[in-house]
């Protein structure tokens, strides 16, 4: 089945001008070439990476993740809009590690996005969904790539999912936008220090109606909260704002703070440090990516760890020693 090839594709050449145009039909094909775990894709999605990189890069990309029930899809599109009237143009993506169990999709993001969705200077594309976490952020990393070639200036990835999701998107965005509730009890609970310390900016949405004291008290205390953690690397004392994306309140002060982000780690060297630091971090997870799966992928192996699981559960063997067992006679594929 992997070495099967799809009918209708183009050539490398057309995906590539189609892009380098803007073209948002041909955007969309090569992001699902991109997307596509059968071997004559990857052939394919390799050589339009490598001919579109020079043409990328040139966006500001923003991570931007929150507590369920925040808003989140009220919050970008009332942030893309905003972004759309200052003359950027806006790619949205999403990482969604549950996508596997749930068999999510993004279209349900696109219904409650309508307004952005609708606009030629917006594009919206779930990521791909993975076996791994890994595997999806290096496709959707590689998405952002074809969408920077396609003129999106500001490129905002999103994440459905908990847990490990933020970390993924943290290492491949320059901003990440942390978006939180008041009044839901203890203002510091319920999110993890390692996401409050990955933030550059909190920022309390829904602040409006009765709710607008609640917000304002929310913010002193999660100011005072990210003065705990050490300074970043980057030079850069998160802020927290209030906003209220249904009445469009204190969207346009969210992105003067990331403007005066930019403005500070172009100055001090910290945004191309940073960059450096993903691209190189990006081709180790590639490798990880691609040695799991040759393992994964073969047949010989998938037949002994069938061997070995039925010995560790009647305890002939233990966890330990079979793993051992499987690499080693994997690495006499070698």
């Amino acid at each position: 089945m992997k070495n099967y090839k799809p009918k209708g594709r183009l050539s490398a050449i057309e995906y590539i001008n189609g892009v380098l145009k803007g073209d948002r039909v041909l955007l969309s094909r090569a992001i699902t070439i991109i997307e596509s775990n059968l071997e004559s894709d990857k052939a394919l999605a390799k050589e339009i990476i490598q001919a579109i990189l020079p043409h990328s890069g040139n966006s500001i990309r923003i991570g931007i993740t929150g507590v369920p029930g925040v808003g989140k899809s009220t919050f970008i599109e009332a942030f893309g809009k905003h972004l759309v009237k200052e003359g950027h143009r806006v790619a949205i993506l999403s990482i969604d590690p549950s996508s596997q169990r749930s068999k999510g999709s993004i279209l349900g993001d696109k219904t409650r996005m309508e307004e952005l969705a609708n606009l030629e200077e917006a594009y919206i594309r779930p990521s791909a969904s993975g076996d791994t976490l890994g595997g999806v952020a290096n496709k959707t990393g590689e998405t952002m790539l074809l969408c920077e070639a396609a003129g999106y200036d500001v490129v905002l990835i999103e994440t459905v999912g908990v847990g490990q999701s933020e970390t993924a998107v943290h290492g491949m965005t320059d901003f990440f936008l942390l978006l939180m509730l008041a009044g839901a009890g203890d203002e510091l609970q319920g999110i993890k220090k390692g996401i409050m310390e990955m933030a550059d900016m909190v920022v309390i949405n829904k602040a409006d109606g009765d709710n607008i004291r609640m917000s304002e008290m929310a913010r002193l205390q999660y100011q005072n909260a990210l003065h705990i953690f050490p300074q970043s690397e980057s030079g850069w004392a998160p802020v927290v704002s209030t906003a209220s994306a249904i009445k469009n309140i204190g969207i346009s002060n969210v992105w003067d703070e990331i403007q005066k982000f930019k403005k500070l780690v172009d100055e001090n060297g910290y945004f191309l440090k940073n960059r450096n630091h993903q691209q190189i971090q990006w081709m180790y997870n590639n490798i990880n990516e691609e040695l799991k799966n040759l393992f994964y992928g073969s047949k010989a192996i998938a037949k002994h760890l069938k061997v070995l699981e039925q010995e560790i559960i009647s305890a002939k063997i233990s966890p330990v020693k079979a793993a051992q067992i499987v690499l080693d006679e994997f690495k006499k594929t070698l």
